[in-house]
């Protein structure tokens, strides 16, 4: 994957995968306590996501964050839509809406 082709992969996979995490490792091997958070909201929901790890290509690493205008990992999309990072993600999570958004979306 390189520079001219990343901005495509990552809209592709935004596309074509309800829930999409943009993660520091992978769901099994989190190597940062915020991708790890956002793996545990989502396991807690019982969400199925497509993780993707930003730390196996800095095309990808330098893409994402272009491709929203966000300055940090984790980003988390549901049904093509940005959502935001781990603050985010744990704050809708605690109040409510974040069960609620993945109800309306039809995920769980």
């Amino acid at each position: 994957m390189d520079e001219n082709n990343i901005l495509e992969f990552i809209e592709n996979e935004i596309k074509n995968n309800d829930v999409v995490l943009f993660i520091k490792g992978t769901a099994s091997f989190p190597q940062c306590g915020f991708s790890s958070t956002v793996i545990a909201i989502m396991d807690k929901l019982e969400v199925k996501y497509k993780d993707i790890n930003v730390l196996a290509n800095e095309h990808l690493r330098q893409g994402i964050k272009e491709y929203t205008d966000w300055p940090t990992v984790p980003q988390i999309y549901i049904k093509g839509e940005f959502v935001g990072g781990c603050d985010i993600l744990k704050e809708i999570y605690q109040n409510g809406e974040l069960k609620q958004l993945l109800q309306d979306k039809q995920i769980i």
